[in-house]
């Protein structure tokens, strides 16, 4: 799926590598225990195929590459240290490695880092989107933290801080790839809309997960969302439609948090399908996705974003 971009995410590594640097010795320490985590690094990606469907081929997307991929980490360093967690993709969080305020400290230069280099573009365009993503993620943050323990969030809150705090910059880098073409106004259009969809998906994808998945493969424990007392669709599925008394013992999860109610919560998640219904909700997002870039014009790169889209919804990490 990204083979045609491999060479360029090798060269968006070796960029990050140079970026991270820092004359701060603990910087330097956090920023490589978080390279060395890996990720999947699907917005640097999306934006590389982007720019590769409008045939675009500046050194610019290699640098935007790098800095959504700065901004998406420095996202999750912080939501590490707010939802107290204690494993990403297998291994230790940077927050319990290091500590809470490493962690945040060390986003908030990741951040910063992102923003210089953007600057060095001297781009306003590119500038207003990353602004703009940005500070849309930020408030989607907040949302979700208002609803944390909050059973009476329903579907089109719990969306709404989907498309904030994780579609935002899925949509960002498909639409810089765009903006890097100087591309019309449609087909721009077009990509942000896909990296919306996909984004959503994904996240959709991820919340089933924590209820279906395995650990050592999802790298993270299961259960972690209602620890926290995230009221996610598969939750919101079931108290709809269960009984009074299996909305009870969801209600109570969430509003309570902790583990020791998982196995009731996930008996009542598999009686109800809540879990096959946020499945079908993924999968319209991903068809969606796929009708918003209808007008690119055949390509390799093309037929690559369309199997995104589909990854994100049979993906099983």
């Amino acid at each position: 799926m990204l083979a045609p971009v491999a060479e360029d995410l090798a060269r968006v590594d070796a960029l990050i590598g140079a970026r991270l640097d820092s004359d701060v010795a603990l910087v330097r320490e956090v920023a490589r225990y978080i390279v060395a985590s890996g990720g999947k690094r699907l917005r640097p990606a999306l934006l590389l195929l982007a720019c590769r469907a409008l045939g675009y081929g500046g050194e610019a997307r290699l640098q935007l590459a790098a800095v959504v991929e700065f901004i998406h980490t420095a996202t999750l360093l912080h939501d590490d240290v707010v939802d107290e967690s204690h494993l990403r993709r297998g291994r230790s969080t940077a927050n319990a490695a290091f500590g809470n305020a490493a962690a945040v400290l060390v986003g908030d230069f990741l951040y910063s880092r992102a923003f210089q280099m953007m600057v060095e573009l001297d781009d306003m365009r590119v500038m207003q989107v990353l602004a703009e993503a940005t500070n849309t993620i930020a408030g989607g943050e907040v949302l979700q933290l208002m609803g944390s323990h909050d059973p009476e969030v329903d579907e089109t809150r719990y969306l709404e801080v989907i498309r904030r705090k994780t579609a935002k910059l899925f949509e960002a880098s498909a639409r810089l790839g765009a903006v890097l073409a100087r591309s019309g106004a449609a087909v721009e259009t077009g990509l942000a809309d896909y990296g919306v969809h996909v984004g959503t998906a994904f996240q959709l994808i991820d919340d089933v997960l924590d209820y279906s998945g395995d650990a050592a493969t999802i790298g993270k424990s299961l259960g972690d969302d209602l620890a926290e007392g995230k009221p996610t669709l598969p939750l919101i599925y079931a108290m709809r439609c269960g009984s009074a008394e299996q909305a009870a013992v969801v209600r109570s999860a969430i509003s309570t948090g902790g583990r020791e109610d998982f196995g009731a919560v996930l008996g009542v998640i598999r009686a109800t399908g809540a879990l096959e219904y946020a499945r079908a909700a993924a999968q319209r997002e991903a068809e969606t996705a796929a009708r918003s870039i209808a007008a690119l014009p055949a390509s390799e790169s093309k037929d690559c974003l369309l199997e995104l889209a589909s990854f994100s919804v049979t993906r099983r990490s």
